[in-house]
């Protein structure tokens, strides 16, 4: 059963980073909480864009990757009308999309730290 719900989870994960490099986010960072005794979910993926267009594009592509590969919806999502930071949660991984800037600002990863972090790469 718990290999179960990893391999929907990594299959997942995939989909939301599939989904960012489609739009070409920047710096994606995994972090895995599930070892964190008081983490509101397991996973935390974390980018950013360098406007607001593209931020809102890169939320939009999640979406509808998510929504076509695996037929997910986003349980919740917030802060497509500024675009500064977009935050779509699937329950066991929470996407953060931010602005360079916003994302400078909030340090989530250092928040964080004690968790293991995975930095995803880029070909562009």
């Amino acid at each position: 059963m718990a290999d179960t719900i990893k391999k929907k989870q990594n299959k997942l994960i995939d989909t939301i980073i599939k989904g960012i490099k489609e739009k070409k986010g920047l710096n994606i960072t995994c972090i895995n909480l599930s070892k964190l005794e008081n983490a509101v979910t397991d996973f935390f993926i974390i980018c950013h864009g360098t406007s607001n267009i593209q931020v809102k594009a890169i939320g939009e592509s999640v979406i509808d990757v998510v929504r076509k590969t695996l037929k997910y919806k986003t349980w919740h999502m917030e802060g497509f009308e500024n675009a500064e930071w977009i935050l779509l949660d699937y329950f066991d991984v929470v996407v953060h999309i931010f602005q360079e800037e916003t994302r400078n600002f909030y340090k989530l990863e250092e928040l964080w730290a004690d968790s293991e972090i995975r930095h995803i790469e880029s070909n562009y």
